[in-house]
């Protein structure tokens, strides 16, 4: 359990290092002024607001990830369906990303982000079913 959580992890600050250098090279190109990162208002390109957008989501939904791997690992109950699912929430994750900040196609990307949460979900109800 412990390296799928490492995995999300890196993913979410290689979105933050995505997210920064896609903000100062829009700064340096003048598609947006440096003052419009004070308090996010005005206007901007689409691949900052969505490089923005999605590095928010990263703290969002996974941390219920989050949550159930560190109880997994606390309580020492990893099962190969666990891992399983932890691993394939990631790859989601992965493909979540790769959607949003590349071709952005909302369908796609609607279909990667269900299909994670499903999985985030079974991973609840199997440590709840463990436990009680």
């Amino acid at each position: 359990m412990l390296i799928p959580l490492l995995a999300m992890v890196a993913l979410t600050y290689g979105v933050l290092v995505h997210t920064f250098v896609g903000r100062m090279r829009a700064v340096r190109a003048g598609a947006v002024r440096l003052s419009y990162f004070r308090v996010m208002q005005g206007e901007a390109p689409d691949a900052v607001l969505a490089g923005t957008r999605h590095f928010a989501n990263l703290f969002e939904m996974p941390v219920l990830f989050y949550a159930v791997a560190v109880l997994v690992l606390a309580l020492d109950i990893e099962t190969p369906a666990l891992i399983a699912l932890a691993w394939t929430f990631v790859a989601l994750r992965v493909i979540h990303t790769f959607i949003h900040l590349t071709y952005n196609n909302v369908r796609h990307r609607l279909a990667a982000f269900a299909a994670g949460n499903i999985c985030v979900l079974a991973m609840w109800i199997l440590v709840a079913v463990r436990l009680l």
